[in-house]
């Protein structure tokens, strides 16, 4: 059986020797023996186990969890890998998607080509992350949200590229619109904003594939200071555009009774 030293798979693993000392003094990765020179020696157990740990530490799992997983009576080293590689595969392909985007976006900014303003968020936000969202809202609005969220998806599908750029176009001039009125001191309840919110209203019934009702829109306030990315993305636009937007829309919807 081959062995390796504390020294020699320190360098082998690209890691210190210090942080396989450590291992070894809180029992997660332990050497094969102890030889009569007292060196420790690790062989192909260990190293697998060695490797095991890393890609755990890679996924962000913490050491005090690693060695609970490993040691667990049902552990299976090889479905393991499997399903690492699976998470990991899907990583890369995301990955891979960013750093295309980033190329086009560096070509962009050099002048060396064009590109439509959609394509700087192709590929970043990620699937699992769309998933988590429309979880979100089935948790919290039950069966009228799933309903909404399978007629947008099957909505979505079928429209063309060209169709869902200018889609978002259209959302962004709304919502510059909103902001800029934001920053010239126009109260959010102010009748001059009626014109905005009314096309903010037909947008999202246009996502929705139905007209809103002043209930639904007043209820979509609800998600938009609820969930903390649409939060982030608004407060992205201008520092307290939620509440401003969020009022805007209670606003009209009252007023349309």
């Amino acid at each position: 059986m081959k062995t390796y030293t504390v020294n020699q798979l320190a360098q082998l693993a690209g890691i210190s020797v210090r942080a396989l000392h450590h291992y070894d003094e809180i029992g997660l990765l332990k050497p094969a023996f102890t030889g009569d020179n007292r060196y420790r020696y690790y062989g192909d157990e260990e190293l697998l186990r060695l490797q095991q740990i890393l890609i755990h530490r890679e996924l962000d799992i913490p050491l005090g969890e690693i060695g609970a997983l490993l040691d667990a009576p049902g552990f299976d080293r090889l479905k393991t890998l499997q399903q690492q590689r699976e998470r990991l595969a899907e990583q890369a392909e995301r990955f891979a998607g960013m750093v295309r985007t980033i190329d086009r976006t560096i070509a962009r900014l050099q002048g060396d080509r064009e590109m439509k303003d959609a394509d700087l968020y192709s590929g970043v936000v990620s699937p699992k992350k769309q998933a988590e969202y429309h979880a979100w809202l089935e948790q919290r609005f039950g069966e009228g949200a799933r309903e909404s969220i399978a007629a947008e998806k099957k909505r979505l599908a079928g429209l063309a590229r060209h169709d869902s750029e200018a889609e978002m176009a259209e959302l962004r001039e709304i919502e510059q619109g909103l902001a800029e009125a934001m920053r010239l001191g126009v109260p959010p309840q102010a009748a001059q904003l009626e014109p905005l919110i009314e096309r903010h209203a037909q947008w999202v019934g246009g996502r929705w594939g139905r007209t809103v009702t002043p209930e639904a829109y007043l209820g979509l306030t609800e998600i938009y200071l609820g969930h903390p990315d649409f939060v982030a993305r608004y407060e992205q636009i201008e520092a307290g555009f939620t509440d401003y937007l969020a009022s805007a829309m209670r606003s009209w919807a009252q007023r349309q009774d």
